[in-house]
């Protein structure tokens, strides 16, 4: 028989331990790079940029198309570094809380 009462007990449990994710992903930190490491981007698994890395032989390039195609692509590769992980916490922290159901992804509640 159903019980509602530990559905809801489940359900709040959920509901805190998502809220904790959302704060430590604030913590966790991906990196991306592009040009052979050349341009490195840092973010956290919020998804904020927090740092840009330049090799400074870039710098005395006169091809800014370059470098601005070598720092887009690697704050994409950073933010898709985060978004795995961002994932991953949210399976680490929530399995076993709810049932699982096919085609509920709990990763994509991280906005």
């Amino acid at each position: 028989m159903f019980d509602m009462m530990k559905m809801m007990g489940k359900v709040k449990e959920f509901q805190a331990r998502m809220k904790e994710v959302q704060d430590n992903l604030e913590k966790l930190q991906a990196q991306g790079e592009s040009g052979a490491g050349m341009v490195k981007a840092t973010v956290t698994g919020k998804k904020t940029l927090i740092a840009v890395d330049i090799d400074p032989a870039l710098l005395k390039s006169e091809d800014k198309v370059i470098l601005q195609d070598l720092v887009v692509a690697a704050v994409n590769k950073a933010m898709d570094a985060a978004d795995a992980m961002a994932k991953e916490e949210v399976r680490k922290n929530t399995d076993g809380l709810l049932p699982n159901i096919p085609g509920m992804d709990l990763g994509s509640l991280m906005g």
